[in-house]
């Protein structure tokens, strides 16, 4: 008999976090999360995104084995801006017994028809700077440490549940040339543009240069994805909280900013190397080994990610990425990177996988959210 409990101690949070661990201990491809960070997400004194949500983290029993769990979410925020009653699901992880699934759902839904939800949402984290999307192809492909991993009875799960898909993104894998290699056409936009605009590439050569135009990146992403109907403001204290996590993770290489001939940021793109070989080896435990993988991922690397991308609606369709890409060219060729590989984009970003065209690309993961109402 399956049972839902919901999670309200530090035990069975660590059940929480831990149940992918033993779900996914057999799959060559799901790159483990640290535990620690996981821990500190859910943490209500700890994560600031709780004082404009709610949530609440319920796994499933059969026999006193966990076989499931999920977490049930509502963005106040969201439903301020967007006037949507939406609750959201993410967090979803189950054996294969759609029985499972229908259980943890119906709770979820229990918890929206109580704040009076309209219809529900997911798989999605607290807001868009979390993991989105059920994966639903490239399930023999690592996931990146910003991405969740999931089985193919998954997306079967919730289509039996009556789920419909909602929106979707694609995930690519672009490789590098060498300079003298690298697409001529590229190369003479990005210099046409560059001066024709008079915008100034920075580069970084510390993370103490880069703080200074962190909470500026943020501004112009909010500016870049205010006009997505899913997109909601990513407020300052959640800012400070994402720039804490990651800056351990950045290296300065990686990012590049362009300034207009006033000096203001009008885009920039941050990539990262790939850490998913060295959270597989980690398992999820920072500790002095751990420390060495990522360190090492970090610096002696031949694969990045390319994280985030934001560019002033003024200079969008203007070349402002290929400038920025152009200049990081430059970068994964004295640092011998053959590969790059892109989060998750929506389908509609036509501009973006146009430019993608370019190089020698391919579409490799695609994931969804899914959605029903609330009766």
């Amino acid at each position: 008999m399956i049972k839902i409990v919901t999670v309200e101690n530090r035990k069975l949070e660590k059940e929480f976090v831990l149940f992918p661990f033993d779900l996914y201990k057999d799959c060559d491809y799901w790159v483990p999360p640290i535990i620690k960070e996981e821990l500190e997400a859910m943490d209500r004194s700890k994560n600031p995104v709780f004082k404009n949500a709610e949530a609440e983290f319920y796994l499933a029993y059969n026999d006193g084995k966990v076989v499931g769990r999920i977490a049930a979410i509502v963005n106040w925020v969201e439903i301020e801006e967007q006037k949507k009653n939406k609750l959201r699901f993410g967090w979803y992880d189950t054996i294969d017994d759609v029985e499972v699934s229908k259980k943890l759902i119906e709770k979820v839904i229990e918890f929206g028809k109580k704040r009076k939800l309209n219809f529900i949402d997911g798989p999605v984290g607290f807001s868009n700077m979390d993991k989105a999307g059920l994966l639903i192809k490239g399930y023999d492909e690592l996931n990146t440490m910003i991405t969740w991993y999931h089985f193919p009875y998954q997306k079967k799960h919730l289509i039996q549940l009556g789920f419909k898909k909602l929106a979707e993104w694609v995930e690519y894998k672009i490789k590098i040339f060498s300079e003298e290699d690298a697409p001529e056409k590229v190369k003479k936009f990005a210099k046409i543009i560059q001066k024709r605009y008079e915008l100034e590439v920075v580069n970084f050569k510390s993370t103490k240069q880069i703080i200074p135009y962190v909470d500026k990146m943020f501004e112009l992403l909010n500016l870049t994805y205010s006009n997505l109907q899913t997109y909601v403001t990513i407020k300052q204290y959640q800012i400070d909280f994402y720039k804490e996590k990651f800056i351990k993770y950045i290296h300065p290489d990686f990012i590049k900013c362009l300034l207009d001939k006033e000096g203001n940021l009008i885009a920039f793109l941050i990539t990262m190397p790939s850490f998913s070989r060295a959270l597989k080896k980690i398992n999820g435990k920072i500790g002095l080994l751990g420390y060495y993988h990522l360190f090492k991922a970090q610096n002696f690397n031949d694969r990045v990610s390319l994280y985030l991308i934001g560019v002033d609606p003024k200079y969008q369709n203007k070349g402002a990425t290929a400038v920025l890409f152009n200049e990081l060219q430059q970068t994964f060729n004295n640092r011998g990177i053959i590969e790059v590989e892109t989060n998750p984009e929506l389908v509609e970003n036509k501009a973006i996988q146009a430019f993608w065209k370019n190089y020698e690309s391919t579409l490799h993961k695609r994931r969804a959210t899914f959605t029903k109402k609330i009766k």
